[in-house]
């Protein structure tokens, strides 16, 4: 297939529509504003529909809306659109439906800036909206890992009925870079019985999150939570960098800075200092027992990520203390580069040899 140069946010575009996506609400906001203004154009090309909604909470709940009717549908934004988002997406997660969403990345707190981060990735993995639930999390590192990664998302958000976030940084949206989309056969995905499209003489369907019964609302997070260990066994995803042996120091970083610490770990190669990258492509599920396997063979460990170390934590749960754990971080909207991350390794294991 022949490969197009585009900008990531419009690569996420084409590869939802290639996945079947016909709907998108959405609202503008830097550094996203391209996913939305492209498919304005494109939608209408392919017979679906494009809505700008007049706020991210109303694009949240059509989303909930088209979703309820069986449609695949997406909205896209960054951090703080995401942030108002964030009622109708636990609504979206009690009522057991299926939806994309795309958060391209800004550094914050609250407005902050329109540069890259991975500020939001509690906000992701641990669940930003009321109650007790959880996305699935996915985070590319290249223009075509995010278009391979959306259409997948489709498929894992209609196979477990839940709502799936692709985590991207405003980098991973801006860059440009050479894509191509695979034609798939279709997924073998179960009916959507669940939807409300239409009686045709069956018992009207009803979609909804609200439990006043309380042993009712048990049995709906035991059955939702049940989710979450079938995508720890069948849906974690991980790649690997120089894992083959044994090394001083195992990098964990995701999206676009695993991409910076690769080219330090090379850098580091003509110092013979041995150097792995574990990049997590789930970043829920984390991929707990691939970090175990890959941390096993290192002597220490360094977290590299834009912001104040919220994966660090993860990792240091993950690993329970068996190996020191160092951070470096970057925030708002200050990008690492691979000089600073040679240059942290080399302090680390200079430490570690006093």
């Amino acid at each position: 297939m022949t490969k197009k140069l585009m900008k990531g946010c419009e690569a996420i575009g084409e590869a939802a529509i290639h996945a079947g996506c016909r709907l998108f609400f959405g609202y503008p906001i830097t550094p996203q504003n391209e996913i939305p203004e492209y498919m304005a154009e494109r939608m209408p090309q392919v017979g679906g529909t494009f809505v700008q909604a007049e706020s991210e909470l109303a694009a949240s709940n059509m989303i909930y809306g088209a979703a309820a009717a069986g449609c695949r549908c997406m909205t896209s934004s960054s951090s703080p659109g995401i942030s108002l988002m964030q009622e109708a997406i636990s609504y979206m997660a009690g009522a057991e439906l299926p939806a994309v969403l795309v958060n391209i990345m800004r550094a914050g707190p609250g407005l902050g800036g329109i540069l890259p981060s991975q500020a939001d990735y509690f906000q992701a993995t641990k669940s930003g909206g009321h109650g007790d639930y959880h996305l699935f999390v996915l985070a590319p590192s290249s223009v075509q890992e995010a278009a391979d990664l959306m259409q997948d998302a489709f498929d894992i958000a209609d196979r477990y009925r839940s709502p799936v976030i692709i985590l991207g940084d405003g980098l991973i949206g801006q860059m440009m870079e050479p894509v191509e989309f695979k034609e798939r056969p279709p997924a073998d995905l179960p009916p959507k019985t669940w939807a409300t499209d239409g009686c045709r003489g069956r018992q009207p369907n009803i979609i909804n999150s609200l439990y006043l019964d309380p042993e009712e609302c048990e049995r709906v997070n035991r059955r939702i939570a049940a989710r979450y260990a079938v995508w720890r066994e069948r849906e974690t995803r991980s790649a690997g960098y120089n894992l083959d042996s044994l090394h001083d120091l195992l990098v964990v970083a995701y999206g676009t800075v695993a991409r910076v610490c690769q080219t330090a770990i090379d850098d580091l190669k003509a110092d013979g200092l041995e150097v792995g990258l574990f990049r997590p492509i789930t970043l829920f599920p984390f991929p707990a027992q691939e970090l175990r396997a890959a941390a096993a063979r290192a002597k220490r460990v360094l977290v590299v990520e834009l912001n104040m170390g919220q994966c660090k934590e993860d990792v240091e749960a993950i690993l329970q203390g068996k190996l020191p754990v160092h951070f470096y971080g970057r925030q708002g909207g200050m990008m690492a580069s691979p000089d600073e991350v040679a240059t942290e390794i080399r302090r680390i294991l200079q430490q570690g040899s006093n």
